[in-house]
């Protein structure tokens, strides 16, 4: 159970460290275009059993699509599930999303643009 524990805070640890790289590279260049957010749905089967490693080569390979395709894109964070990786962006719109997982290679099974976030301060 600890070593269970230890690896999900690995993995947890280097999905943050990359994504938090990736979003300081394209964050750093002021662009003045409106973004969006959206959570981007993509089956994976066996997402949720892949290796540290498995996980920072696709963080890495998504940095470097998204570094190629400029400041109208930024990748926030991804939650990794059982057979899904649920991705959060910001981006001018959602053709940048899908040219995103074409250059990269990433599955995208359904895109969603977010109009709002709420969480237990809304009810406040």
């Amino acid at each position: 159970m600890k070593q269970t524990f230890k690896l999900l805070s690995l993995l947890f640890a280097s999905i943050l460290f990359t994504a938090f790289a990736c979003t300081a590279q394209t964050a750093s260049v002021k662009h003045k275009a409106k973004m969006n957010t959206y959570v981007i749905e993509r089956d994976i089967p066996g997402a949720g059993q892949f290796s540290a490693e498995k996980l920072k080569a696709i963080s890495k390979s998504s940095c470097t699509v998204l570094k190629e395709m400029g400041p109208s894109i930024q990748w926030l964070h991804s939650y990794v599930t059982g057979d899904k990786i649920f991705c959060v962006y910001k981006a001018e719109n959602i053709d940048l999303i899908k040219e995103h997982g074409k250059k990269g290679g990433f599955p995208v099974t359904a895109i969603y643009q977010v109009n709002d976030v709420i969480s237990p301060a809304t009810a406040k």
